[in-house]
């Protein structure tokens, strides 16, 4: 019976409260505006302009066609203009994977869904892992030009704030179980 007390005796609501003060609700805060409008920008991009290098053009309205090959000549992205099949492959892995956990991220920040920091995880490191597969091609074949490598700079950032975002979320221990165990022993 004595266990059963336990289990079911409830702390106060103000014992529900973050034990330290909000410094780490900034820094997530802070992360928030980072990786949201990243998510935003992947879950538009992905299957607007991404996926122009794995489907026909023709299922693309002209003037998206149009902004897709000014970015390829733009920034000289050679891996767009004539996609090696391991990049091929990166583009259906975005579309399968990294798109609908962007979409979900965006949602999850957004609304404040404690999971959304697992979401956050997963596209941080996605990203790092593309992004190595990519910027290792660029730089051992000596093709990225300086502007291409400059935009790949940002995706650094939000790869490793999602991560960060991910593993340090808002995980501050909560003092309703520290709170009904100590009224338990007090009442003892």
């Amino acid at each position: 019976m004595l266990a059963i007390n336990r289990c079911t005796s409830t702390a106060p609501l103000r014992s529900l409260r973050p034990q330290s003060p909000q410094p780490m609700g900034a820094v997530s805060a802070l992360a928030d505006v980072v990786v949201a409008p990243f998510s935003l920008i992947m879950a538009v991009a992905a299957p607007l302009f991404d996926s122009q290098v794995v489907l026909p053009r023709r299922l693309y309205p002209a003037p998206l066609v149009d902004i897709h090959q000014w970015f390829t000549v733009a920034f000289g992205h050679y891996l767009v203009a004539d996609p090696p099949p391991f990049f091929l492959g990166l583009v259906w892995l975005d579309l399968a994977f990294l798109w609908p956990v962007c979409v979900a991220n965006l949602y999850g920040i957004l609304t404040r869904r404690r999971w959304s920091a697992a979401t956050s995880l997963m596209a941080g490191v996605y990203m790092l892992t593309y992004l190595s597969a990519i910027l290792g091609d660029m730089f051992g074949s000596g093709k990225a030009t300086p502007r291409l490598l400059q935009l790949y700079v940002p995706f650094i950032v939000f790869a490793v704030t999602a991560v960060l975002r991910g593993l340090c979320s808002c995980s501050v221990p909560f003092t309703a179980v520290t709170s009904a165990a100590s009224a338990q022993k007090k009442k003892a």
